[in-house]
């Protein structure tokens, strides 16, 4: 187990075991994984006031995100100039991204927005 003090590190497939909000929380990367297993992988983000985790698509990876802090605005979509959905988020809320669908989190509060996310499958297991 990995106290709240410490800095998570993806220890490939093994069991693992952390207060997840509290890493979140502590990070201060852009992107870090924090595990990575055959099927689903764990990563924390960290996203700058005014900055965004770009527009992407993951064609075979579902995606679970949810903010620690922070506000953010979520467009998605079927296709880059098709975001037919739009929300606002904050902490506490979820966002839930169906493979292949088009995505971007914009940080529109005056703290940085602290996120973790699920992938699955692992995402780079999908990298051309």
């Amino acid at each position: 187990m990995v106290s709240t003090t410490e800095m998570v590190s993806d220890i490939g497939p093994q069991p693992q075991s952390f207060d997840i909000e509290s890493a979140t929380k502590a990070n201060t990367n852009y992107r870090s994984v924090a595990w990575s297993g055959r099927y689903l992988q764990v990563t924390l983000m960290s996203i700058p006031v005014g900055g965004d985790i770009g527009l992407e698509s993951h064609p075979e990876t579902d995606q679970f995100l949810r903010l620690d802090a922070g506000s953010g605005r979520v467009p998605i979509g079927a296709a880059k100039d098709n975001l037919t959905f739009q929300k606002d988020v904050s902490d506490g809320w979820c966002v839930l991204v169906p493979a292949g669908t088009w995505h971007n989190i914009t940080n529109v509060g005056a703290e940085p927005v602290q996120v973790y996310a699920i992938y699955a499958p692992a995402a780079w297991l999908v990298l051309p």
